[in-house]
């Protein structure tokens, strides 16, 4: 049994790094993103304004249909991408792709933020809308209703349910225990009990449905993220002076095969795109769950505040996790070991002392509860969508019961699965954003010419 399991454990990591380092598959999820900024006429840019506007609850009308409003939604869904691979999945990239990953990070959030304006814009268009006001939408309902695509978008559903209880949860729930182990090495010693305390948190949480998760999450995605990105800010203060440089360091890996050799401008490039996508997952399909949910009778409203997802996740959050990195040196020190969180770790650590690993160590447990309630309303929307509303409950159940289970046990066999399933899931939602590109541009152009039209004064917007 042992052996069965090593062998499983061997060949789906194998897989799951075919599937993530591929070039073809980088190619194709960043090729979307680039392809949408150019159907859709850099909405990214043009409509950044605006969609901050939005989030502000300027232009909200609380008789729309929906049960969120638009900052919850952008909370909940950022509760989801700010996570791991903020602190992680950042250190990780330089360390294997070198410090000019963080530009090619860069780019993925630029054309991402074009990918979630559209399979969000899309999530909103076709959702469901219970007579009692639930809502329920996604890349499962665009294609079902969208395209026709049943069984694509059972299939998507599927990917998704099974990704919930991987990436989503027990993945999660052990970087929790990782987090706080930083502050406190004993609590790996006692993995169980804290998972028994998560397990009850996340269920106090989910169990109350997307209301109640959209409220706890609006409260700790602001708070965690001023909580980390304040200690990053400390850090570049005190080496103000190194930040020129690290620029530079970073641009110059990232472009000059002259100075540094093709094969790292090319590791670059791989990492780099590889955790961003994985970092705000743009074009994967969760998100667009959770903006589904969104009070607005206009889809384009929900679709430029999802755009602020790789915005924040990547260009601010991740950004500061790279800098860190590079101007410390930390990238550079050649220790045996300093990979990942670990890394991240050090980087801090060496500017702030215990009080950097105090960061990293709260700010990963943090990231990492919040990526759990989040994913719980992804996996439930996917249960619904398979099996019913009878299978809801139960789903969120199992799904609590996971999170005690994940906290203490060894996975890798996990962590790999669920990067299958969480990459398969971008397939048929990429499907769908290339065949409806086309009804998206029209949906944005009819809204922005209405929106001129009746509000004159405001056209910069």
């Amino acid at each position: 049994m042992t052996e069965a399991l090593a062998t499983l454990t061997a060949w789906s990591g194998q897989l799951a790094g075919l599937l993530w380092g591929n070039g073809l598959t980088l190619a194709i999820l960043l090729g979307m993103g680039l392809y949408l900024t150019l159907r859709l006429g850099f909405v990214q840019l043009r409509g950044l304004r605006h969609s901050l506007a939005l989030v502000s609850g300027r232009y909200s009308d609380p008789g729309d249909p929906g049960q969120i409003s638009h900052f919850q939604a952008l909370s909940t869904a950022l509760s989801a991408t700010v996570g791991t691979g903020n602190i992680a999945g950042v250190a990780t990239a330089i360390s294997l792709g070198g410090p000019g990953a963080l530009l090619w990070m860069w780019v993925t959030a630029f054309f991402g933020m074009a990918t979630k304006f559209t399979e969000c814009t899309l999530a909103l268009k076709f959702r469901e809308i219970g007579v009692d006001g639930e809502v329920a939408g996604g890349p499962m309902y665009t294609l079902l209703h969208g395209l026709k695509m049943k069984r694509t978008a059972m299939l998507f559903a599927g990917f998704a349910l099974v990704a919930s209880f991987g990436i989503g949860n027990m993945v999660q729930a052990n970087s929790v225990v990782d987090g706080l182990g930083y502050l406190l090495p004993q609590v790996r010693d006692y993995a169980w009990l804290a998972g028994a305390l998560m397990a009850f948190l996340v269920g106090l949480v989910i169990l109350g449905g997307v209301q109640r998760i959209a409220h706890v999450a609006s409260a700790i995605v602001p708070a965690m993220a001023l909580l980390y990105i304040g200690g990053a800010a400390l850090v570049l203060v005190q080496h103000a002076a190194q930040i020129p440089a690290a620029l530079a360091t970073i641009v110059n890996h990232a472009l000059n095969p002259w100075a540094v050799g093709g094969a790292a401008v090319g590791e670059a490039i791989r990492w780099g795109v590889a955790r961003g996508l994985f970092s705000n997952e743009a074009g994967l399909g969760s998100s667009p769950m959770a903006h589904a949910a969104a009070r607005t009778n206009q889809p384009v409203r929900e679709g430029l505040v999802a755009m602020l997802e790789p915005f924040i996740d990547t260009l601010v959050i991740c950004t500061m996790t790279g800098l860190v990195i590079v101007v410390t040196g930390a990238y550079a020190s050649g220790q045996d070991g300093l990979v990942g969180a670990a890394l991240t770790a050090h980087a801090f650590e060496s500017s702030l002392g215990t009080a950097g690993a105090a960061v990293v160590g709260v700010g990963l447990s943090l990231f990492a509860f919040s990526t759990i309630i989040a994913w719980s309303y992804y996996g439930d929307r996917s249960a619904r969508f398979l099996f019913g509303e009878r299978a809801v409950r139960p789903y969120r159940l199992v799904f609590t019961l996971l999170v005690l289970i994940g906290a203490a046990v060894p996975l890798q066999l996990v962590w790999n699965l669920a990067d299958i399933t969480n990459i398969l899931m971008a397939l048929p939602n990429l499907l769908s954003l290339a065949l409806l590109a086309g009804l998206v541009q029209r949906l944005k152009n009819a809204y922005f010419s209405a929106w001129r039209e009746n509000r004159p004064q405001l056209q910069d917007e």
